[in-house]
């Protein structure tokens, strides 16, 4: 579920961080791209992340090309507006170059991509409640926003709520386990993970496959007859309210992904990974 609105949202998602041609055309890539979200899309990983700021817009472009052989209501949009843009009117025309971009008339769930403290946070969330009113976008949302500014985004706003932050999670990098997870948990407040693998650190570890903690990952997965990868997407979508968007273009890649999903580690061995890599 996502946050509190009983809105149900893939734990496994699609992360379009450096897909296609980016700014500069290139047709190969580029259909590599549509074929890999509609192929998750149709493995049900219909959450799809994107940003304004992605390949200069390119990949809400993308986005917008990819889904259309899907019916609108099957699909679940996330973009983001980047720091900068972050003023009032310049919430509104970005939001209004995102839903021309993705050729749609509104995005689920729409974040703020970083804070900037050099613009007031009531007036963007003005803003973006704006939006919501307008039926522009379903659902607000944060990235890389600490508890504190979490709970200063929400106090902006006058009716409607924060339902998602955001934040870089995994085995790897486990910061917000010390403040913003509990307050998520908590507030019912869904917590989006980007570079679940550890930025390519899990692969390397695992392709040289001398540490122990790799060993071990190994091990429970073999007990699971999972792969390791999964083993490890499973552990960051352990807790009910958190979910992840890996980036993938590969089919085989994201069939692996999808798999990660619809099953549970136990207790035991979820702490077992956390102690390894702790």
């Amino acid at each position: 579920m996502l946050g509190r609105t009983g809105e149900k949202i893939a734990a496994i998602g699609l992360g379009t961080w450096g897909i296609g041609g980016g700014m500069m055309p290139n047709y190969s890539a580029d259909k590599q791209a549509i074929e890999a979200i509609r192929h998750a899309v149709k493995l049900g990983m219909n959450h799809i992340d994107t940003a304004e700021i992605y390949g200069g817009g390119h990949a809400e472009e993308l986005v917008g090309e990819a889904i259309k052989e899907f019916a609108r209501d099957d699909i679940f949009i996330a973009s983001k507006v980047w720091h900068t843009n972050l003023r009032y009117d310049d919430v509104l025309r970005a939001c209004e170059r995102s839903l021309k971009r993705l050729q749609t008339s509104y995005i689920d769930l729409c974040y703020i991509h970083w804070p900037n403290p050099s613009i007031p946070l009531s007036e963007t969330m003005r803003a973006l409640e704006r939006l919501y009113d307008e039926g522009k976008i379903r659902y607000i949302g944060v990235s890389n926003f600490s508890a504190s500014l979490v709970e200063e985004a929400r106090s902006c706003l006058s009716h409607a709520d924060i339902v998602a932050d955001q934040v870089e999670y995994s085995l790897y990098e486990r910061s917000i386990e010390r403040d913003l997870m509990p307050y998520c948990l908590r507030e019912g407040i869904t917590i989006v993970a980007y570079s679940p693998l550890g930025q390519g650190k899990l692969v390397r570890e695992l392709h040289d496959g001398r540490s122990r903690r790799a060993r071990i990952l190994m091990e429970i997965a073999k007990r699971y007859s999972k792969t390791p990868i999964q083993v490890a997407l499973n552990w960051v979508i352990w807790h009910e309210h958190v979910i992840t968007i890996p980036k993938s273009i590969r089919r085989e890649h994201l069939e692996e992904n999808a798999e990660a999903a619809g099953w549970k580690l136990d207790e035991k061995d979820y702490k077992l990974l956390a102690e390894a890599w702790g």
